[in-house]
């Protein structure tokens, strides 16, 4: 519970702290036609968003993985190359996935300058 209320914190800081960002012109001034760069602003912003989850979720997935080793080892010293052997192979599926990610995230910005 502690970990998903700070979790929520942050994801609201990062919000809060993006706002400038987003504001929205002077209504004031004159409208013009919007450029290539200026229609695509966000997308960097969504990118850097969406890398920086990808790597924290892999962080977080890796973490518990190794901690659940850890504990195990300690239960059950005999088992530990079996265990450690389990521990790599998911450690390298969560690496996976983050990569994935990544790599999602790169192909959505191609074209996007």
């Amino acid at each position: 519970m502690k970990l998903a209320c700070r979790i929520a914190l942050a994801l609201v800081l990062l919000t809060v702290s993006a706002l400038p960002a987003l504001a929205a012109a002077d209504p004031a001034a004159p409208a013009a036609a919007p450029s290539a760069s200026a229609a695509n602003s966000g997308a960097g912003l969504g990118a850097g968003i969406g890398a920086g989850l990808a790597i924290v979720g892999a962080g977080i997935g890796i973490g518990l993985v190794g901690w659940s080793a850890l504990a195990a080892i300690a239960r059950q010293p005999e088992q530990k190359g079996a265990i450690q052997v389990n521990m790599i192979v998911l450690a390298a599926l969560v690496e996976g996935a983050a990569i994935i990610a990544l790599l999602v995230i790169c192909f959505a910005l191609v074209g996007k300058a």
